[in-house]
């Protein structure tokens, strides 16, 4: 590994080289199982600082372009393999630094390993198609031309696998990156970088900048040598990337929220769905933008479904990720943590009934708070219609599969959602009828496999897609060639 591994502070990646910020001034990155231990220390940058990052990212951008995609391609095949030899490592500083467990930890990392292996394997795929001309004399054929300067603006949930779904595809189209991570994530993002350093990438061509959003994200946003910017976060944030992009005419790609159902039908496999439901929507802490939600079920077996879910939520133990019996670890960060109690608290004045957990840990350092199910949930209920990212889940009686629908729907998002039936033609009504990105039978709501199209409807996103051949999309122009 690089230089700033052997460091408790880790350096800012511009140019080839592991830099301290202009500012001279760091953060400590705190373990949320227990507060007062430092992680490390990332640098609070500055203006300067992006700048800087995207200057060498500027200068590198044509070279890059040129390189051959099959080399491109190599290097990341040579990154997954260093990422796979410090998975430990790596899935351990997750843990502490954002609270997922070892386990969940280990799987994201290893999920980054193959997202570059796939990525790795486009730079060997067409990227141009040859089209007919009504000219007999002419050749005319398309190809794509790469974006340029990418900016990379992530989360804290998915530390290793979100960034390295954006920089695999933006890197192998050949272009330039400008990477900004959570602050939360920033010590997990360091080494994933470290990784793809040592893979032997050109100066300029990966850069790496950690610090605030209003310093450092905005400054990616705004700088007009950035060409495009791929962002995955809150709503509020991605609304205001999208708008200081599209006024100076940068592509723009963003990823925000869910508010994700499941229904459940009265000919479901109710154990089935009763393990999907608190997979989908407690593994993580609920940190996740697909997490399961909303449980929106047919009246007939609804007693029968919240019996069995109690029954299974009530063994879930919470605490240290790092901990071999802990099945679900801390909210993120103290402001997740408090922004989890608030939502429990307004469910409650608002009439949903507290059937379960929803309690903190007193005897704990760290942000822990029990899985929490709430009953008699209506569709107007604050619960019911804003992102909570939290171990919440919100239980909803309805009639039928019509009203089922409706009520999963009468939300501003539409990322993901799932149904369990036995009935195909329930299955297909789903599909044809549910305002969701991503849509699955018999399964939870989160998760989707990397070599397909990922991305939300409505407020949810961009409504461009992320993953799988959907990334050459973003990361690249079509070019059309007429030759005579």
């Amino acid at each position: 590994m690089g230089t700033a591994t052997q460091q408790k502070t880790y350096l800012n990646y511009i140019n080839g080289e592991w830099k301290s910020s202009s500012s001279n001034k760091d953060q400590a990155s705190t373990n949320p199982a227990n507060p007062e231990e430092e992680v490390g220390y990332y640098q609070l940058s500055s203006k300067e600082d992006v700048n800087n990052a995207v200057l060498a990212a500027a200068a590198a951008k044509k070279q890059w372009s040129k390189t051959a995609a099959p080399e491109r391609g190599a290097l990341l095949h040579k990154a997954a393999d260093i990422l796979e030899n410090n998975v430990d490592d790596i899935a351990e500083t997750m843990t502490r630094e954002m609270g997922k467990t070892l386990p969940e930890a280990k799987g994201e990392t290893m999920r980054g390993v193959a997202i570059l292996r796939y990525y790795a394997g486009e730079g060997m795929r067409k990227t141009g198609d040859v089209i007919p001309s009504t000219d007999k004399d002419a050749l005319m054929f398309t190809k794509r031309a790469s974006l340029g300067v990418v900016g990379v603006i992530t989360p804290w949930n998915f530390p290793a696998a979100i960034p390295v779904w954006k920089i695999a595809p933006a890197l192998v189209y050949g272009n330039t990156v400008v990477f900004k991570p959570a602050q939360d994530a920033a010590i997990t993002a360091a080494k994933i970088v470290e990784c793809l350093a040592e893979a032997g990438l050109p100066k300029g061509v990966l850069n790496f900048v950690t610090g605030s959003g209003s310093v450092v994200g905005q400054g990616i946003t705004d700088h007009p040598q950035v060409d495009g910017i791929t962002f995955t976060g809150s709503e509020e944030i991605g609304r205001g990337i999208g708008q200081s992009a599209l006024a100076r005419g940068a592509k723009y790609q963003l990823e925000m929220g869910g508010k994700n159902p499941v229904i459940v039908a009265d000919d479901a496999d109710l154990d089935l769905a009763v393990s999907a439901t608190i997979s989908g929507g407690l593994k993580s802490t609920g940190q996740k933008c697909t997490a399961t939600s909303r449980v929106i079920i047919q009246e007939g077996i609804y007693e029968t479904f919240k019996e069995k879910l109690l029954a299974e939520v009530k063994k879930i133990t919470v605490g240290d990720g790092l901990k071999q019996d802990s099945w679900m670890g801390p909210c993120a960060n103290k402001s997740q943590f408090q922004t989890v109690a608030d939502y429990i608290k307004k469910g409650k004045k608002e009439g949903a009934e507290l059937i379960y957990g929803g309690k903190v840990l007193e005897d704990e350092k760290g942000y822990f708070v029990t899985p929490a199910v709430f009953d008699n949930v209506t569709s107007e209920m604050t619960i019911a219609q804003e992102e909570i990212f939290g171990p919440v889940l919100a239980l909803m009686k309805v009639s039928s599969l019509d009203e089922a629908l409706e009520v999963a729907n009468d939300v501003p998002f539409g990322l993901s959602a799932s149904i369990f039936t036995t009935n195909i033609q329930r299955s297909l009504q789903f599909i044809d009828e549910m305002d969701a990105g991503l849509v699955r039978i018999n399964a939870e709501s989160a998760g989707v496999e990397l070599q397909a199209p990922f991305g939300g409807m409505k407020r949810s996103s961009s409504h461009s897609r992320e993953q799988g051949e959907a990334a050459i999309e973003f990361f690249t122009s079509i070019k059309t060639v007429f030759m005579k």
